[in-house]
């Protein structure tokens, strides 16, 4: 990925989980465990499919889909608290963080994620780069979700770029279509 194909958008958002941080083989092995002490599987074709959607409504899916009984917000929660003890095993995707490295300082930048803020603020944290981005929009930001358009319109309002001028770093078929739904170019960044 070169950064001089971006020079002439004038803004760049990133999704975090599997773009700037490896995290999706992270957040599956906390997907995995939390679910199967709940009865309900989660294959890894699915989760993969599912990216970019908010943890509560992946175990409202998938519990619907299986025929089991469970509280999606607690399931969740659950998820999420596994994930945070594993966050310290994350690494960058470094042809990813190379390009927002690149353009720290001289463009407006933004993360547009599926996941909650806490997680994507450790995650950055973690990695290091949290303080190159001029804003941060999570799953509480918004109603509607990936495959929405509306993470990435509020990402583009809150950096003051109009939708058309900028570039998005995705890895999910739900975050394509909410770049493409909110008029924006759109990278794909799977190494997978």
């Amino acid at each position: 990925m070169n950064p001089t194909d971006f020079e002439s958008y004038d803004g760049l958002i990133f999704d975090c989980d599997g773009t700037l941080a490896d995290s999706m083989p992270v957040h599956y092995v906390a997907w995995r465990e939390t679910l199967l002490k709940h009865g309900i599987e989660f294959p890894e074709d699915t989760f993969y499919a599912m990216g970019g959607m908010p943890s509560a409504r992946i175990v409202q899916v998938l519990s619907e889909q299986q025929g089991v009984q469970a509280d999606s917000d607690a399931v969740a929660k659950q998820k999420e608290d596994h994930f945070h003890s594993l966050i310290e095993t994350v690494q960058p995707l470094d042809s990813v963080v190379a390009v927002a490295e690149s353009f720290r300082g001289q463009k407006p930048m933004a993360v547009a994620s599926g996941s909650d803020l806490q997680a994507v603020n450790r995650q950055l944290t973690h990695l290091g780069i949290i303080d190159w981005f001029d804003a941060l929009v999570t799953a509480e930001h918004t109603e509607r979700h990936k495959p929405h358009p509306d993470v990435f319109l509020l990402a583009a309002e809150r950096l003051g770029v109009q939708p058309d001028r900028c570039v998005v770093f995705e890895d999910s078929p739900l975050g394509f279509q909410a770049a493409d739904a909110a008029s924006m170019d759109w990278v794909d960044v799977r190494v997978r």
